[in-house]
């Protein structure tokens, strides 16, 4: 497979012309590319724009660059329309990257070893757009070669994952932000209004405490029900424009088949969580941040579904989650829930499009003080160097209810939990799965 280089940059990179091939990859492990990356390659030379252009002319040296790793329907499909100038791609299928370069056309270098695209000292951004078992690991090692993250949902697939990404992150200064927005902008799934009316009545007092929010089929959540994988699926060839080692990377070595990847990695375990896992920080994030939770995690997680398959994802009916304040959140997976309130408290409730048992509840909205301002222009964080509205921390809190959910799920069982040390109380088993083992030499633990 032949990619762009940077001239310059595999100059002072020799160890570039050595990771072409994923075979060879494994021995620059991520303490070896530590040694390589140059830290603080974000820092560039301003050329002052009088010199280049003029009022109002923006010289490239003064643009925000970004990198895309994974170029599949995300990667392709959302991420190549963001704000920044394009400066790189990579993804370890060959077919894939090629219909990115044929629609954003020359000059922008291309990879197949997201290592190396790391090395190219001019990307400001890199944008994390792979399946959730490279989410951690490559915000990690992207946070120490100096770079800013935008990373797909969900944050990560384990708890421990999601403290090492908080720890690289604000150990190297840089910003982070999770490619989920319904917390401070669009509108919520099927509720009828954005999140910030419904924050402002919550921070009133209106409708008493504690609450309980039912994210059910009213959200539109429950066709996420259904995505689960198969098992005993027989081993494939595996074609030819795809390196699957590489696509594997951290992962447990499966054979492969074609259902493990691309769109279809959704229903297993190794790789993501169905609905609940790939979805759920769509729904849940803004629920973390209407309750005044983003600093804290439930201490209870209860589930009533089926046996799962230890491979394969399987359906679920319900998950509730408990606060120690009482406050509850209830997942209706099998839409079983009928005219359920979305928001409801001792003194009322709140249901789609903004229906209430509360008279002029809506109209009482627009005289509440507003929420606490944030940044929602991470391009702004960039800039400024303040955090972003979904950052690492807020962003791992909201993953954490995901991952608690995985973790009971594949377990089969009630969980309690401890927000502060951020582990589970006297369980061995789901602890172990707060930092589930990476395949070697691939690690962050």
């Amino acid at each position: 497979m032949k990619e762009k280089e940077n001239k310059s940059d595999k100059k002072e990179n020799p160890r570039v012309d050595s990771l072409t091939k994923s075979e060879k990859a494994g021995s620059l492990k991520r303490r070896e590319f530590l040694k390589t990356s140059v830290l603080g390659a974000a820092a560039f030379t301003i050329v002052p724009r009088h010199v280049l252009g003029g009022p109002g002319f923006t010289a490239p040296s003064d643009q925000i660059t970004k990198a895309i790793i994974g170029m599949g329907g995300i990667g392709y499909g959302h991420h190549l329309n963001r704000p920044g100038r394009l400066v790189a791609m990579c993804d370890v299928d060959q077919n894939r990257l090629d219909r990115a370069v044929k629609k954003v056309g020359k000059g922008v270098n291309t990879y197949h070893d997201f290592r190396e695209l790391l090395l190219q000292k001019d990307i400001d951004i890199v944008h994390v757009a792979t399946p959730p078992h490279w989410h951690g690991l490559m915000s990690v090692m992207a946070a120490e070669a100096g770079k800013d993250i935008w990373c797909e949902k969900p944050m990560t697939r384990t708890i421990g994952e999601g403290k090492k990404v908080i720890e690289a992150v604000q150990k190297h200064g840089r910003m982070f932000r999770l490619n989920t927005w319904f917390r401070f902008r669009g509108q919520f799934y099927g509720l009828g209004t954005t999140v910030k009316p419904l924050k402002k009545i919550v921070e009133s007092g209106v409708l008493g405490w504690p609450l309980k929010v039912t994210v059910s089929g009213i959200t539109g959540y429950n066709w996420k029900f259904f995505w689960r994988g198969e098992y005993n699926l027989p081993p494939m060839p595996v074609p030819k424009e795809l390196d699957y080692n590489m696509w594997l990377g951290p992962a447990p070595y499966k054979p492969y088949n074609k259902e493990h990847v691309h769109s279809k990695f959704r229903g297993y375990w190794d790789y993501d969580g169905g609905g609940l896992a790939d979805m759920g920080q769509h729904y849940l994030d803004p629920v973390q941040y209407l309750l005044g939770k983003d600093e804290t995690s439930p201490i209870k997680v209860e589930i009533d579904a089926p046996q799962q398959h230890p491979y394969a994802v399987g359906t679920w009916r319900r998950i509730t989650y408990t606060y120690e304040d009482g406050c509850q959140i209830i997942l209706d997976g099998d839409n079983s829930i009928k005219d359920a309130a979305y928001l409801e408290g001792p003194n009322g409730k709140v249901y789609r499009g903004f229906k209430s048992t509360i008279p002029n509840l809506k109209e009482a909205t627009q005289s509440m003080p507003d929420p606490e301002p944030q940044i929602i222009d991470f391009h702004e964080s960039v800039r400024t160097r303040k955090k972003f509205a979904l950052n690492e921390m807020n962003g791992h809190r909201s993953a954490t209810i995901v991952n608690m959910g995985v973790t009971a799920l594949r377990l089969g069982r009630t969980l309690h939990y401890n927000p502060v040390k951020q582990e589970f109380i006297n369980d061995k088993a789901a602890n172990d799965m707060n930092n589930y083992p990476m395949r070697a030499p691939w690690d962050i633990f």
